[in-house]
């Protein structure tokens, strides 16, 4: 059954802890599910969400910390000493997971919970998946895994699994690998359990399987699962040795991340903020684009400066001045965003040049369409044919201007290796005012030829 967390069940919750009933409210929790309980200690102060956990088994309170928002878990762990993360967390939790949890924590904690844990393998294993540079498969990967050699047979296979599983809380696949630790393959349990158990494993597994390498990034990790509707991805080093799998639920969080990210970066904000960022952080994220965009409107206002006799001889002008960026910045926006989420999900389809002549187009029949109805509405409201003219004319050119230049500036920055979502929002909008400016004073001054 689902649980909804609504205002009445939080401020229940939160005079139950007030009262000093942390107890009976942890009884009332703990079959709820980790995500569920995470709410509610994102929902309550510190030392209150403290106390709650203290209530939960440990196995409880370390799948609960994985669901927890990164600065609230940072928060909490600041209240375990290095033994307590080790043993109470650390091991009740999947490799990916816990090198995760590691890796929020200050070097000098991060060594002390390190020399806490009982078994070295563990703690080979993590310290070697903390050295896997950020947003690649390597960082995303759990060592967890059932693997058996080729050279086997289906019987000392079966023997070899239940050994390994007794370690991993859930097997999502089983990897056929020769005797160097090089990935060969995976073995279905289907032809398993139907074949002869004097069988070579060789003969029965499915070669050449989907793979990433510790270095691939992850967008092309989630690409890669999405696309062939994959739920667990082996992960191998150069040399294509085993090393770990990626399951479909990190990439998921993944998915999350960047589509978060991107709209974000579309919205004008540099860097990741959540509703709990503090001041600075708030301020350091919408800064930079907010003074983008100053500078685009001081731009703005000096071109128009610079037409003010013309102005001056037709105030008309000044009116439909409005209208010509925002229909130039909204044109940007949408081809920007188009391209953007084509190059999010590595699904362009055709080429470069192909999207720039297909982007024209539509914004030929766009800028044609658009600049039709307002010629006739303009002509019905009784402007002169001549002003008519050339504000239609403005928003055709408008139009097939910033179409183009929404597209090819998110293919630019993706060539140059930068995020093509950082050309949506401010900057396409910004750029597309102040040449739909000139544009629109340009044909001004070629029609009435002042």
């Amino acid at each position: 059954m689902s649980f909804e967390l609504t205002s009445d069940k939080i401020n229940e919750f939160k005079d139950a802890l007030e009262k000093g009933e942390a107890k009976a409210l942890g009884l009332i929790l703990q079959d709820l599910h980790p995500a569920d309980i995470a709410d509610v200690i994102e929902r309550v102060e510190h030392e209150d969400a403290h106390l709650l956990l203290q209530e939960f088994e440990d196995s409880l309170v370390a799948d609960i910390l994985v669901e927890l928002e990164e600065d609230v878990r940072i928060k909490i762990l600041k209240s375990y000493s290095g033994k307590e993360i080790a043993e109470d967390l650390l091991e009740n939790l999947d490799s990916d997971d816990a090198a995760d949890i590691l890796g929020e924590l200050p070097e000098a904690k991060k060594r002390e919970v390190l020399s806490f844990l009982e078994d070295v393998e563990t703690a080979k294993q993590l310290a070697d998946l903390l050295t896997h540079a950020e947003d690649t498969a390597g960082a995303l990967m759990a060592t967890e895994l059932v693997k058996v050699n080729e050279n086997w047979t289906v019987r000392h296979c079966v023997r070899e699994m239940r050994r390994q599983a007794e370690e991993i809380e859930e097997v999502h696949a089983v990897y056929v690998v020769d005797d160097n630790e090089v990935l060969l393959g995976r073995l279905s349990l289907k032809k398993l359990l139907t074949t002869s158990t004097k069988t070579p494993v060789k003969e029965v597994y499915t070669p050449k399987i989907a793979q990433v390498t510790s270095t691939t990034p992850e967008e092309d990790v989630a690409n890669l699962m999405e696309r062939y509707d994959m739920v667990v991805v082996p992960v191998v080093d150069d040399l294509g040795r085993l090393l770990g799998r990626i399951t479909i639920d990190d990439v998921v969080d993944v998915i999350k991340e960047e589509a978060e990210k991107d709209y974000q970066l579309a919205s004008g904000i540099t860097d990741d903020v959540a509703l709990g960022s503090n001041l600075l952080q708030v301020t350091k994220a919408r800064l930079p684009w907010l003074l983008i965009g100053l500078m685009g409107g001081l731009i703005s206002a000096f071109v128009i400066s610079t037409q003010e006799s013309r102005l001056a001889d037709l105030p008309k002008l000044a009116f439909f001045i409005p209208l010509i960026a925002a229909m130039g910045g909204n044109v940007g926006v949408q081809s920007s965003a188009i391209v953007v989420q084509a190059l999010a999900n590595k699904n362009l389809g055709i080429t470069v040049i192909q999207r720039l002549l297909k982007e024209v187009s539509i914004g030929l029949v766009n800028g044609v369409i658009c600049s039709v109805i307002l010629y006739s509405i303009t002509a019905f409201a009784g402007l002169e044919y001549t002003l008519a003219t050339t504000i239609s004319l403005s928003l055709f050119l408008v139009i097939m201007f910033a179409s183009l230049f929404g597209t090819s500036i998110p293919l630019l920055l993706d060539k140059w290796n930068i995020d093509p979502a950082v050309a949506t929002g401010p900057f396409i909008t910004t750029a597309n005012d102040v040449f739909g400016l000139f544009i629109y004073f340009s044909i001004g001054k070629l029609i009435f030829g002042f």
